[in-house]
């Protein structure tokens, strides 16, 4: 505001407000068209003359042109001026002169920030016929809301989810993201409103549920604390089915799995469905969000980071982060399930140890692959035995990642224990220490044996790393992190095969741009990172 007040040539808001004060309206009202000429305010002008290229130093000669200052501009050229500074600059400036203050209630102004800064690319214009003005929509519903546009992850136990916050046309909604119907996992992603905020005939934003099937209800927001805010339902007869709990399971289930439960013959897995629906019906009218960020890109990533939906057995299809940390990689749930929570890293990929694939003949038996995913396995043992202690401890109470057997690894008694990650490190830079893949990639196809939900994965990969995932019983009990292999086959797919499981998962990009789901800084995204992870356990 200092600059402001050099420009204009009323000095700082002290003389600004006191010779106001001291005037009548009549002296007032001149002296917005006129400026003061006080010797301190002589001297400010003449600064900022100096600096925009009128007059010659400290002082004007008598062939210096005239002063100019914001005060003399036609008030069309002041409106330019205003309308490109931050919007939440505008208040200051309304306190200047009275003659600003006039100036900044044309709606002009407002219309271009709220377009610059929200992308509000809608016909403000209409706005008019409901007597809220552009003005109202920046600072009522825009500036207000701002704290909550991004990306969050509700906290609905293990399960978790995915929610943005955009602004659409003259509305603050916040879409739920949900993966595509089992085993579809190349299909684009699908996603419901669970709340809008928008402004109509009031002159305060009204917040609106839009749970259930009967349209658009009261509902409230607070923001708890930084990065972190709740919605209230005010209304939740408007979220029940005059069918009862039966309908509103069964329209759940087409929505969820695009299915009924007919067409789901595996006991365990009409289960798992019955008890998702049971444990999130509990937060239809009330959630709690916390803020995540997408991860931060690097130009020696192995490919680019970001979120990817993969599968998970009996469980479905679920949202996953793959984020580079150095010389590690480490995949998180966004949404998760009763064996490994949202929260929690389903798969850590060490990116110095790449695994040479046997021909396609030998991959097919799953004994092979085993025996060269586990020679790796013993060497990362032996390294670390020679070290004193695992060089990544952190995050690892669970159990030892490093399992003693020489031989293939047989399924768990308790299947299906679900696949899921421990926390790792990634950065592509070990990779170019390997020799680079021929031509478009190997060959590549699974072993005998493995079990996978989408036979439709691609039929070459770029290359394959060791990792570790995570698996654990229903609760999350005995979780262990076993060997298993992680296989790039392009920019978009990749894939992990787990050991113990003979199950393989593959994971496809989220083709969607968020906005503001970028973190501020590397720090910021970790500690992101080790919130959601510790919320989780």
């Amino acid at each position: 505001m200092a600059v402001c007040a050099r420009l204009c040539g009323v000095g700082p808001s002290r003389g600004c407000r006191r010779r106001q004060q001291r005037r009548g309206p009549a002296e007032t009202a001149a002296a917005d068209s006129e400026p003061d000429t006080d010797p301190e305010e002589e001297r400010i002008e003449a600064g900022a003359a100096t600096l925009s290229g009128v007059g010659g130093g400290r002082s004007a000669g008598p062939s210096s042109p005239p002063r100019c200052s914001l005060l003399e501009l036609p008030p069309e050229l002041l409106v330019e001026i205003f309308a490109s500074l931050p919007g939440t600059d505008l208040p200051n400036l309304a306190q200047v002169c009275t003659k600003f203050r006039r100036i900044l209630h044309t709606d002009t102004i407002w219309r271009r920030r709220c377009r610059e800064e929200y992308g509000v690319c809608e016909n403000l214009r209409k706005l008019e016929i409901t007597g809220v003005s552009c003005r109202d929509v920046y600072a009522k519903l825009l500036h207000r809301y701002r704290h909550i546009l991004g990306l969050w992850q509700p906290d609905i136990g293990p399960y978790g989810g995915l929610l943005n916050v955009v602004v659409d046309g003259l509305f603050i909604i916040g879409w739920m993201y949900l993966p595509p119907h089992d085993p579809h996992v190349d299909d684009p992603m699908r996603f419901k409103p669970l709340f809008r905020i928008h402004l109509m005939e009031r002159k305060s934003a009204t917040v609106e549920c839009m749970y259930g099937h009967r349209g658009p209800h009261n509902g409230h927001i607070q923001i708890v604390k930084k990065d972190e805010f709740s919605t209230k339902c005010n209304q939740t007869d408007h979220h029940r089915m005059s069918g009862g709990r039966q309908e509103e399971f069964r329209t759940w289930l087409r929505e969820e799995w695009g299915r009924t439960l007919e067409d789901i013959f595996h006991e365990h897995m009409q289960e798992l469905i019955l008890m998702k629906f049971i444990y999130t019906s509990q937060y239809d009218n009330c959630l709690t969000y916390r803020r995540i960020y997408l991860p931060p890109s690097r130009p020696d990533d192995l490919i680019r980071p970001g979120l990817f939906k993969g599968t998970y057995g009996s469980h479905g299809l679920e949202i996953v982060m793959l984020s580079f940390h150095g010389q590690r990689a480490r995949g998180t749930k966004i949404t998760g399930d009763p064996n490994i929570p949202a929260g929690q890293q389903t798969v850590e990929i060490d990116l110095r140890h790449r695994i040479q694939l046997p021909s396609v003949e030998s991959l097919r038996d799953f004994g092979e692959l085993s025996r060269v995913v586990l020679e790796v396995h013993e060497q990362l043992r032996r390294e670390e035995q020679q070290e004193g202690g695992p060089e990544d401890a952190e995050g690892c109470s669970q159990q030892s990642p490093h399992e003693p057997p020489p031989g293939p690894a047989q399924p768990r008694e308790e299947l299906p224990a679900e696949p899921g990650g421990e926390p790792g490190d990634g950065g592509a830079a070990a990779a170019a220490e390997q020799p680079p893949e021929s031509g478009q990639g190997q060959p590549f196809v699974l072993p005998a044996g493995v079990s996978s939900r989408n036979e439709d994965y691609p039929r070459t990969c770029r290359m394959c790393f060791y990792g570790t995932g995570l698996i654990a019983g229903h609760g999350f009990t005995s979780p262990e992190r076993t060997p298993g292999v992680f296989i790039l086959f392009d920019e978009d797919r990749f894939g992990f095969i787990w050991l113990e499981l003979k199950s393989f998962s593959l994971y496809s990009r989220v083709q969607a741009a968020f906005r503001n789901a970028d973190a501020p800084s590397p720090q910021a995204f970790e500690e992101m990172l080790k919130n959601i992870q510790s919320l989780a356990s």
